[in-house]
């Protein structure tokens, strides 16, 4: 099932732009949307007359307008329609596990998380996924037919439905995470990687809006892309593209979990960097988050610099193949603040070529550390429709 909802033609992906701004955005008016989308007021119009002729969009009349607020009839407010009931996002990342109920518009009613090595105790994962979707449907009535969405951190065969490689996921190996999980909620599954739905929570919800070619970085525990290429993501024809972290990098010896040495991951990763922070940190180090003001020391801003550098040299050797509009960067070292956006920027504008890299935009992830898990619950709303 492909992960886009639209179908191909420009005039349906706008529209389809469309319901994803009154989506995310709640009650607007048409004038809103227009000045949201920078479309013209007919294409707009055209739009949302569909949408409302399809049942996905309401227009409803606003509240009325007080005492001194003016004459004439308000503007209609158009609010998205629940539908398909009830669905469900899972997040396994390298080292924690996400779960939400979500509602009809794709809104999150109730969630938990846990952390965990997931890498390596793959039963026990899913597992603890399994109980804490089972607390959360116990407290909010989920029903037996709901929708759920899992994204997992390494490469899934888009034909088998199987976890491929042997050295990203080892325990993962050879299963099928969809079946595994269906076995123990009950439920349909529908499984992506995860930073194809980091790139889709962005496209749908955050700093993707607007662009229909653009590539999304996880930068974690591991590195991954997830790519938007004409308004939909692209897996490539197994659905290992965006593997990203293993690119080797010359002059690099630092040995990664995949046997090789020097690839990306093992040079600019969460782990990697954290340890060049403590190293230059004194006194018992027990462990450090990133996070608000961790860039604030020079010395920890120059290696989150650096590691945004190092990653720049990959991305924009990605940016001369593809031409994206934009390149947004997400994940834990994502969210730990200028230092490393700043480094990414520096090197993709020095080294991309310069007409690419003079209409290319270099963003934050707006959804932070949640991308992968509102893209779960994005996609889960998009099929419950179906």
């Amino acid at each position: 099932m492909d992960v886009a909802s639209t179908r191909s033609s420009p005039r349906n992906r706008t529209r389809e732009e469309i319901f994803r701004v009154i989506q995310s955005g709640g009650a607007l008016t048409r004038a809103q949307l227009v000045e949201a989308t920078g479309l013209s007021r007919s294409t707009v119009n055209h739009a949302v007359s569909r949408l409302v002729a399809e049942e996905r969009v309401v227009e409803e009349d606003p509240e009325a307008k007080g005492p001194g607020s003016g004459s004439g009839r308000p503007a209609g407010v158009l609010r998205c329609v629940p539908g398909g009931g009830s669905s469900v996002a899972l997040d396994f990342g390298h080292t924690h596990i996400k779960v939400a109920v979500v509602d009809g518009t794709g809104r999150m009613l109730a969630r938990r998380s846990a952390d965990l090595d997931v890498d390596l105790r793959a039963s026990e994962a899913m597992d603890a996924a399994a109980d804490m979707l089972g607390e959360l449907r116990a407290e909010h009535a989920v029903d037996d037919h709901a929708t759920v969405v899992a994204g997992i951190p390494g490469p899934l065969d888009s034909a088998t439905g199987l976890v491929r490689s042997p050295t990203i996921l080892s325990s993962w190996v050879g299963l099928d995470p969809g079946k595994e999980l269906e076995r123990r909620l009950g439920l349909t599954v529908h499984v992506e990687n995860d930073a194809v739905l980091g790139a889709y929570g962005e496209l749908r919800c955050g700093a993707g809006q607007g662009y229909s070619d653009f590539l999304y970085v996880k930068a974690s525990h591991g590195i991954g892309a997830g790519m938007v290429l004409g308004g939909e993501p692209y897996r490539g024809a197994l659905g290992f593209a965006g593997e990203i972290g293993h690119t080797p990098l010359p002059g690099y010896t630092e040995l990664c979990r995949c046997g090789r040495r020097g690839c990306l991951e093992a040079v600019v990763s969460v782990e990697s960097v954290r340890a060049q922070i403590a190293h230059t940190r004194p006194g018992p180090f027990s462990g450090l988050s990133f996070g608000d003001g961790l860039d604030d020391d020079p010395t920890t801003w120059r290696i989150l610099n650096d590691a945004g550098r190092i990653l720049g040299e990959v991305l924009s050797v990605l940016s001369n193949l593809l031409n994206p509009a934009a390149v947004i960067i997400g994940g834990e070292l994502g969210a730990a603040g200028n230092a490393l956006l700043e480094g990414v920027a520096t090197t993709v504008h020095r080294s991309a070529q310069p007409a690419i890299a003079a209409s290319l935009d270099i963003l934050p992830a707006q959804l932070g550390k949640d991308a992968e898990l509102i893209g779960a619950a994005a996609l889960a709303t998009v099929l419950a429709r179906k």
